[in-house]
């Protein structure tokens, strides 16, 4: 079954959305890279595999639904008191999400085919609207891809720990993998 254009809606019943991050600084072996999943958000897409032009996409994210899934590396494996630790930290010291809720993405222009595109558009986080470009491909009724960001471009300073000695990479990747259900 292909992709038929039409108006269809995503969220995490149809799909997912990683973030990827990776540790940095002098102390990285005692850190972990994370998987952190987006557990509430929801998007609008119009496709049309004939006219990428045509195509669009807005996605917001609730920034309280950041769920750290698993990390690699480290000393020792990350336990369940680590991983409510990092998500208190990423919605009070990294998002801020009692102030800046939601995270938004809103495309403005869809370049390539259905094997490989490219969507450019704004991601306001933190009130701070900054260009992106997601790179991704459709294949049957699914959409895969990811984008590459740098948290600074957001006012965001990375975590650190230990004096600076470990820290979180600066670029941080944004996968998704999301079924097309259709509006109608």
């Amino acid at each position: 079954m292909g992709i038929t254009a039409g108006s269809y809606t995503l969220g995490p019943e149809s799909g997912r959305i990683l973030v990827k991050t990776t540790r940095a600084g002098l102390g990285a072996k005692a850190g972990h890279d994370l998987t952190i999943a987006v557990t509430r958000w929801r998007g609008d897409a119009t496709v049309d595999p004939a006219d990428p032009a045509g195509c669009s996409v807005t996605v917001e994210v609730d920034a309280e639904s950041l769920e750290v899934q698993g990390g690699t590396g480290g000393v020792k494996p990350l336990t369940s008191s680590d991983r409510e630790e990092i998500e208190k930290i990423i919605r009070e010291k990294v998002l801020h999400s009692e102030r800046y809720p939601t995270i938004t993405f809103r495309s403005s222009q869809v370049t390539g085919g259905t094997e490989s595109f490219r969507v450019e558009g704004d991601l306001d986080m933190l009130g701070v609207a900054r260009p992106i470009q997601v790179q991704g491909s459709l294949a049957e009724d699914r959409v895969h891809g990811s984008a590459a960001m740098a948290q600074s471009r957001w006012g965001i300073r990375p975590y650190s720990a230990f004096f600076g000695a470990l820290k979180v990479s600066d670029d941080v990747e944004v996968q998704f993998d999301i079924g097309l259900v259709s509006k109608e």
